[in-house]
């Protein structure tokens, strides 16, 4: 990426059934679902939403390898979006193990997403 216009940071939490994917979406949606680019296309490459770039950063605690990508990409609906996974997060515990949830342990999963958007 050329150019960053953006930078928006969430965080996502899957408090009961230890799924990092749902953490990490969790967390891309709370990154992105607070603002609006209007102006974005005009400044992109033949005024072209499609030539927008983005750059998902994601702070996950445990389980990189189990983050399924395809499903976190689906949140972000134009540009070519790239991934950087890397340690981070926090697990912290939700006070109770609740089978009816699938949990497997009390653990909550907390990730962390850094959205970069540009051309």
């Amino acid at each position: 990426m050329d150019k960053v216009m953006f930078i928006e940071i969430g965080m996502g939490i899957d408090l009961h059934g230890q799924n990092v994917t749902k953490a990490a979406v969790r967390a891309v949606q709370n990154a992105i679902h607070h603002n609006s680019m209007p102006g974005l296309r005009s400044v992109l490459p033949n005024n072209d939403i499609h030539n927008m770039k983005v750059n998902v950063r994601l702070a996950v605690p445990t389980d990189k390898d189990k983050v399924d990508l395809n499903t976190v990409k689906a949140e972000l609906p134009y540009g070519e979006v790239t991934f950087e996974v890397i340690d981070g997060g926090m697990l912290t515990s939700s006070g109770v193990v609740l089978a009816d949830k699938d949990d497997i342990n009390d653990l909550a999963y907390i990730v962390i997403a850094s959205v970069e958007v540009g051309y």
